[in-house]
């Protein structure tokens, strides 16, 4: 698996992952897709193989309450390529340029049903901060884990 920073040849294998991943009101629509992919204070991490789209993660960052903080909109992997650590990867990909900006700490949504995700994330090192109802849609509350981005010497 090669992982590499997001170019504009990218997004619509990119956008049938999300089209795989999630199903209306869920998937995010294409012209939001692409204005997350393009921020200029984001970062958008590819996983492929063989030329192939295994899967991508987006972070970005702001300024808040006197520190820049990173917060992760989605990281999606292809059916195929799940239980095979991509997930993992993109996560560790986007901390990295999350903490290349600066930002103090990382934060996230996840679905309270999505247990495959909420194990991942816990197995690194995330810290569930609280619960969002309704975040997904009515009925679908939204986790918020959170991780410090601060290196311990």
């Amino acid at each position: 698996m090669q992982y590499r920073l997001y170019a504009r040849k990218d997004f619509d294998p990119l956008y049938a992952i999300e089209e795989l991943c999630f199903q209306p009101p869920f998937r995010f629509g294409r012209r939001y897709m692409q204005q997350l992919v393009n921020r200029p204070y984001a970062a958008t991490w590819i996983a492929e193989e063989n030329d192939r789209l295994a899967g991508f993660a987006i972070v970005e960052w702001t300024q808040e309450i006197g520190q820049l903080v990173a917060y992760i909109p989605t990281i999606e992997v292809s059916p195929e390529w799940r239980g095979q650590g991509v997930g993992g990867e993109l996560l560790q990909r986007v901390e990295g340029s999350g903490r290349e900006a600066g930002a103090a700490l990382i934060w996230l949504h996840v679905d309270a049903e999505n247990y495959g995700a909420i194990r991942l994330y816990e197995a690194k090192g995330y810290v569930a901060q609280g619960r969002q109802e309704d975040f997904y849609a009515p009925g679908r509350a939204g986790l918020i884990y959170g991780k410090s981005l601060r290196t311990t010497s």
